[in-house]
């Protein structure tokens, strides 16, 4: 118990330093670190979801398509590739895997078709939206192009990361009622009021720093994510069951998979970008 405790506090210890480090340094280190965390990711939802007997899914081209994906949105969002035919080789391994199913006579070509497609819509897709908020200029013109600032991207984890610690702290103490105990029966309507607090705390010492979102607007920043992070959450946990697994992987000692590291963010991040639109339209 104890050793356990001391690998998922340096785990978490070291997941932390390399998450603030690759986002603020560079917009290299931002663009190479979660290159890397999507192809993960995007192998990992892959390897789990070919445990079922009627799936049969290429991980390797599902893994290079998402990693290619959030490179061509990096690098067009960047000016490093300011053509959108950067996207092109990504649409024709989309159809390479829809028109293989065709060929390969596999049991099931449609949950074949499903699942392949949820391994970018799911996974890719939503990281790709790291770059969309490190590029976005401010609430008045948030999708025009601009030099890279990590601000919004790591509010949008900053957020996430005082949400659950929020919510393990007064869940832990004083939760009671169920937040939705059909899919995650150790989630409290009390955790999540405590951590949506601290999120909105951890705003508030945010907007004293950043000038770009006015006080309403950081708050209202931090309840989106902690809204769409919970609905995150709630999402993988369902797709665990679903599959009969506790971990979504072993690569984070302690810790469990990708997925279970990112599973609030998939949901989070595309949310705060929808938020930053209708902040400069409204």
């Amino acid at each position: 118990m104890k050793s356990n405790l001391i690998i998922r506090t340096l785990t978490g210890i070291l997941f932390l330093v390399v998450m603030i480090g690759g986002i603020v340094y560079s917009p290299l280190t931002m663009g190479l670190l979660f290159t890397l965390i999507t192809a993960l990711s995007v192998h990992e939802f892959c390897e789990i979801v070919s445990e079922r007997d009627d799936v049969e899914i290429n991980p390797m081209i599902c893994t290079l398509a998402g990693a290619y994906l959030f490179l061509a949105f990096f690098g067009y969002l960047s000016g490093l590739t300011p053509t959108p035919a950067v996207f092109v080789p990504y649409l024709i391994s989309i159809v390479y895997l829809l028109i293989s199913e065709l060929y390969l006579q596999r049991e099931s070509p449609i949950n074949n078709w499903a699942y392949t497609m949820m391994s970018q819509m799911y996974v890719a897709l939503p990281l790709c939206m790291v770059p969309v908020l490190g590029y976005i200029t401010d609430s008045a013109h948030p999708m025009q192009p601009a030099d890279y600032r990590w601000t919004f991207p790591l509010a949008v984890f900053l957020f996430l990361w005082t949400s659950d610690t929020g919510a393990y702290c007064v869940g832990s103490l004083f939760g009671k009622h169920r937040l939705f105990e059909r899919i995650s029966p150790k989630k409290s309507w009390e955790g999540s009021v405590g951590g949506a607090l601290l999120a909105l705390v951890a705003a508030l010492i945010v907007s004293h720093y950043d000038a770009s979102l006015t006080l309403p607007q950081w708050l209202g920043f931090a309840l989106v994510v902690v809204v769409f992070g919970t609905w995150g959450d709630l999402v993988e946990s369902l797709l665990k069951r679903q599959l009969g697994i506790k971990d979504s992987g072993r690569i984070l000692p302690g810790h469990g998979g990708m997925l279970d590291r990112f599973d609030s963010s998939l949901l989070a991040l595309p949310a705060t970008v929808v938020y930053l639109y209708t902040l400069s339209i409204v």
